[in-house]
């Protein structure tokens, strides 16, 4: 099922064409939304059309609605199992409940996807290995961005864990988005290391750093170290050192175990202690000596030199914190904010008298590559788009 097959199904509920992809969006890529994203996502000025159109999902029992600190804001949670089901992802995680916490970087998720309409959107697992199976046919699946999950006969690869949108450009160029949140580095670090073999086999690629207003003085710092942790290599000789540290790291996991009259290892743990390795090290243990291809590689930094590689950053000029929630969105399905009984949701679309015309439903990797792209309007806050 591609993105318009989930479109029409979409509005086979009552919606038309626009709320209806403004739906799928949603439902794809965060699962709650505010009434300004929809304006934004459909070039209109916000009014009593886009009142109208929320009022619906509430009234109607498609989403539930929570209070904002503001106290004139409100909180959407597309949450209704028909509409999930419809576009193929009835047990998607963007309908289970939503701790506070996480509403506040799902917003922000979606308006990274919003803010950029002129890319085509990659939301599933089995989407992004189409494409990169076309794209980056030279690449095993085993060597796509990944996590392992489980041990022993219960291990398995966790494909594509980070919860950050891809996209494609009209051009093929590929865009990972990475939405920074925190100031935290480590997880930024991991991305970017189970990204690199796949940046590796692309012809083109741009990393897209996106930053809310008050994180936007970390903008080169992040920067830096995407081109650190990409880039630099090691000497054979360094190289042969790093696999032994590892090695009797992995032998010895407890440090105390060592005493200090092994000068080697505590002159190598000095050497290699530091995040970069670190994070190496994780990944070593799960996926073995291939990790040290990166320390060895040349490619990614002759893509940044050509240009086929990009690492760019653009700040978010929108405010967020007078949308978080007043509480967790734990409420039940069919009871809005004050607990009253909205009525439930169709469980499937209103009967229609059937149509003459019908739609031809192309490979998946074909509709991947070739679908239509979205172009609208957008306002001033969005920036400058990627090529």
């Amino acid at each position: 099922m591609n993105f318009d097959d989930r479109v029409k199904a979409v509005a086979e509920f009552g919606f038309t064409e626009r709320q209806a992809r403004f739906l799928v969006t949603v439902m794809l890529h965060a699962g709650v939304c505010v009434p300004r994203q929809y304006a934004t996502f459909a070039g209109i000025a916000y009014g009593h059309k886009i009142s109208r159109f929320f009022d619906r999902l509430e009234r109607r029992g498609f989403a539930t609605v929570s209070g904002c600190l503001h106290n004139r804001a409100r909180l959407y949670h597309i949450r209704h199992h028909a509409l999930y089901q419809a576009i193929g992802q009835p047990h998607s995680k963007y309908r289970r409940p939503v701790a506070a916490g996480r509403v506040l970087d799902r917003l922000m998720r979606l308006d990274a996807v919003v803010l950029f309409p002129d890319f085509v959107y990659l939301a599933t697992e089995d989407e992004k290995v189409a494409l990169f199976g076309v794209m980056a046919p030279s690449l095993p699946r085993e060597r796509l961005p990944h996590i392992v999950v489980g041990a022993d006969a219960s291990r398995r690869l966790r494909l594509f864990p980070d919860d950050q949108p891809i996209a494609v450009t009209s051009t093929g160029r590929v865009v990972f988005t990475y939405l920074v949140t925190s100031p935290y580095m480590e997880p930024f670090r991991a991305f970017v290391q189970r990204h690199a073999d796949l940046l590796r086999a692309l012809s083109g690629w741009t990393l897209r750093l996106l930053f809310p207003e008050q994180m936007a003085t970390a903008m080169a710092e992040y920067e830096e170290t995407a081109r650190y942790d990409l880039t630099a290599t090691l000497r054979a000789e360094m190289l042969a050192e790093l696999k032994w540290y590892f090695d009797q790291r992995r032998r010895t996991p407890s440090l105390r175990v060592r005493t200090f009259e092994d000068e080697e290892f505590w002159r190598l743990h000095k050497a290699f202690d530091s995040s970069r390795f670190r994070q190496l090290y994780r990944r070593w243990l799960s996926d073995g000596d291939s990790v040290f291809e990166l320390l060895t590689s040349p490619a990614i930094a002759s893509a940044l030199e050509r240009g086929t590689g990009r690492i760019e950053s653009h700040v978010i000029v929108l405010s967020y914190r007078h949308l978080a929630p007043l509480d967790s969105l734990f409420r039940s399905y069919r009871k809005g904010v004050e607990g009253v009984d909205k009525g439930s949701a169709p469980s499937r679309p209103p009967l229609r008298e059937p149509r003459t015309s019908c739609v031809d439903v192309t490979d998946q990797r074909s509709e991947i590559l070739h679908r239509p792209e979205m172009h609208r309007e957008v306002n001033d806050l969005r920036g400058n788009a990627v090529e």
